[in-house]
């Protein structure tokens, strides 16, 4: 969840926006080298793996200000003395250190670069410090606009929380703040008033009274995680859970929730066991049993925090009490549950190596909603919600932004990716064949970074299907495919237009309630029809557009 998202449904409930206005909104090409230092796997980052972090810090509400320490391991992978660590302004990197010696730091705008004193060796773990403090950016519009949100709630209590895709961890925390390296696990320990809980990534290990005001909450992450799913959420929080009975032997799932929530809580995060059954069902076994699942109420509306998905949706169906596809399907889910649940799959489990691929999250979780309705409502309801979803769809730019300088593509990654999808499941023509796919995805990636192109293979490879030219069309271009048709007698004359040039893909439609597959070229091919007057219907379950002559 993120401004990707916001645009697309700001274009939805504004549609008198111009066009041009709504390109202006959504265009970044003036890229700087803190873009780059940002977005690249610079020299500074490759010849170090990371291994494990230690995020000790102090949170002060009334300040508004954080401080601490990242304790960040990594192996030696190739022979280099200097370390990029990221950490965004206004916030402060105070020292390094490694090996109890201070190191010197060339800072350039976010990106700071260590000199580091002793030998590394090829092979070696090794260890830094980073100290940092200082008041980090205050979200302006969370999650789109990120930060961390210094709120309260009605009884006046301190109700804060991070959220940071896109905009980057190194907003609130120091670290490698680059996609392709997930830690291997991490340890997070935030010190805070007393009176407030904090609730972080993974398992709670302890809760420490410093007999000064203040508690620590030590939590411990056993997976792989990338820095945008690390998070603090701090509030009045009242905590209940159940144990799901699942693919993998029992899942632990707890809920935190402000105390005068609890009840209604109770009643409506019962849509999470069953979004659990369901994706299950369709992706496989939950990816991070070890950590537990948890749902955690902050003051926005929500995001895919791994393990910790936050929610504030306002205990409505739908998002916001709204249905995004208009086909009344939407209000059968509280769609942020489900939506940011439907991430465990598909960016915490198999995450992007560059943001420009972030439609590998956003597509397959967008389409993961219609995917719940199908388990619970059949394949009808499913049809009908995701081609509802088309309505908010822009086609302004393609799916895929610019490689190495933090730039994601358009917000169509959303809906147009999961029409994409849809289409797919229509080619593969077997549904129990489909959800294997989507199984064989997240067994395959299992706990990896990936890029566009390995999903594609994966695809490709799973399906027997040529989809080269499929991808180039919806994820490289803003091109919607044209069937172009006309009757002439008993004969129906098809072709694509608006297509790539290798684009190649089979259609369904309809003759006098009779199905048939015909495979357009960009040259007419034919149909014999067994009579003068045939009804012709192409199937909308396919992203395309229809022109009839």
């Amino acid at each position: 969840m993120k401004n990707t998202l916001y645009l697309l449904l700001f274009f939805v409930i504004s549609p008198c926006i111009s066009t041009k206005a709504q390109g202006l909104l959504q265009e970044k090409n003036n890229f700087t080298r803190q873009d780059t230092l940002r977005g690249s796997i610079t020299p500074e980052r490759e010849w170090w793996d990371l291994t494990y972090y230690h995020l000790d810090i102090k949170v002060n509400p009334k300040q508004k200000t954080i401080s601490g320490t990242n304790t960040i391991q990594y192996t030696v992978l190739k022979p280099n003395q200097v370390l990029q660590i990221d950490l965004q302004e206004p916030l402060v990197l105070t020292k390094v250190t490694q090996n109890n010696k201070e190191l010197e730091i060339k800072h350039d705008g976010n990106a700071h670069f260590v000199t580091l004193k002793d030998q590394q060796n090829v092979g070696a773990t090794n260890s830094v410090i980073a100290y940092y403090e200082g008041k980090p950016r205050e979200a302006v519009r969370a999650p789109w606009d990120g930060g961390i949100s210094w709120k309260k709630d009605k009884n006046g209590n301190h109700f804060i929380a991070s959220s940071c895709q896109g905009l980057g961890a190194s907003v609130w925390w120091p670290n490698k703040d680059h996609m392709y390296d997930e830690v291997d696990s991490m340890d997070i320990s935030v010190t805070i008033p007393k009176g407030l809980m904090n609730v972080s990534n993974g398992r709670l290990k302890s809760v420490i009274d410093n007999k000064d005001q203040t508690i620590t909450t030590n939590w411990h992450v056993s997976n792989p995680i990338n820095n945008y799913g690390v998070n603090i959420n701090i509030g009045d929080y009242a905590n209940f859970s159940e144990v799901f009975k699942g693919e993998k032997g029992d899942l632990d799932m707890n809920y935190y929730v402000l105390k005068d929530n609890l009840d209604k809580a109770k009643k409506h995060f019962k849509d999470a066991p069953k979004m659990m059954k369901a994706f299950e069902h369709w992706f496989g076994p939950y990816p991070f049993y070890e950590d537990s699942f948890k749902l955690v109420e902050v003051p926005y509306l929500g995001m895919e925090h791994q393990s910790s998905v936050t929610y504030g949706n306002k205990y409505m169906n739908g998002y916001l009490g709204s249905d995004l596809s208009g086909t009344g399907w939407g209000l059968k889910f509280d769609f942020i549950i489900i939506h940011e649940a439907g991430h465990e799959w598909f960016a915490n489990n198999i995450t992007n190596v560059d943001i420009a691929d972030m439609w590998i999250h956003e597509s397959f979780t967008a389409y993961s909603e219609s995917l719940f309705l199908d388990y619970y409502y059949g394949n009808q309801a499913s049809s009908e919600y995701v081609i509802g979803t088309r309505r908010g769809i822009q086609n302004d730019r393609p799916l895929i932004g610019q490689y190495n300088v933090n730039n994601e593509g358009s917000g169509d990654m959303y809906y147009k990716g999961a029409n994409m999808l849809h289409t797919l499941r229509q080619l593969v023509n077997d549904d129990e064949k489909w959800r294997q796919i989507l199984r064989t995805l997240n067994s395959k990636f299992y706990h990896q970074t990936v890029t566009t192109q390995q999903i594609e293979n994966c695809l490709a490879e799973e399906s027997g299907l040529d989809l080269k030219g499929i991808f180039n069309q919806y994820l490289r271009t803003i091109k919607i495919p044209v069937l172009e048709y006309q009757v002439e007698g008993k004969k129906l004359h098809y072709k694509w237009t608006n297509t790539v040039k290798d684009f190649v893909m089979p259609i369904k439609i309809e003759v006098n309630g009779i199905n048939h597959w015909i495979t357009p070229s960009k040259e007419y091919q034919t149909l014999k029809l067994k009579s003068k007057d045939s009804n012709i219907k192409v199937d909308n379950n396919f992203y395309v557009n229809v022109k009839a002559l």
